[in-house]
């Protein structure tokens, strides 16, 4: 089985319910089970400031789907819970679905980037993989515990 970290991101209605609803789902997902979840943050969002705060975790999963069956699958997830794809980078959304860490695969599409494009410059990313993955090593070989001291927490609190 493969070990992947997903991101989860949610600030649009009841971002807490909406995780959670997205755990459950990833739980239905054939070949696949739920390792790890780290606990909720409450972040600032990325992009535009006149948006909510986002919700986010990191869940780790094994599974035997390929990247790009995997990749569906969550976006089937995304869909079902309501997200609307919008030309607007980094808007408000009711879920986001990322594949961060697939095994130490490297993959470099148009449909799917692994690791994870910016990944490590992303707090909300980074503190909660720290929490269920400390001893992580990127397919760079280099590791989470060096990563994560170069970007500071900002204002982002526990859920």
């Amino acid at each position: 089985m493969a070990i992947v970290y997903i991101a989860l991101g949610a600030n649009l209605g009841e971002p807490e319910k909406q995780a959670q609803n997205a755990i459950l789902a990833i739980k239905q997902i054939p070949q696949t089970q739920i390792v790890n979840v780290s606990p909720f943050y409450r972040s600032n969002p990325l992009g535009p400031q006149d948006q909510p705060d986002y919700l986010n975790a990191v869940i780790k999963i094994d599974t035997l789907l390929s990247p790009f069956t995997l990749l569906k699958a969550l976006q089937t997830i995304e869909k079902e819970l309501g997200r609307e794809r919008k030309a607007e980078r980094w808007g408000p959304r009711t879920l986001d679905l990322d594949i961060l860490l697939y095994d130490n695969m490297t993959i470099n599409t148009d449909t799917l980037i692994i690791p994870h494009y910016d990944m490590y410059n992303r707090e909300f990313v980074l503190y909660p993989l720290f929490d269920i993955a400390p001893d992580l090593i990127f397919p760079d070989q280099t590791s989470l515990k060096e990563r994560i001291k170069k970007i500071p927490i900002n204002n982002m609190t526990y859920w």
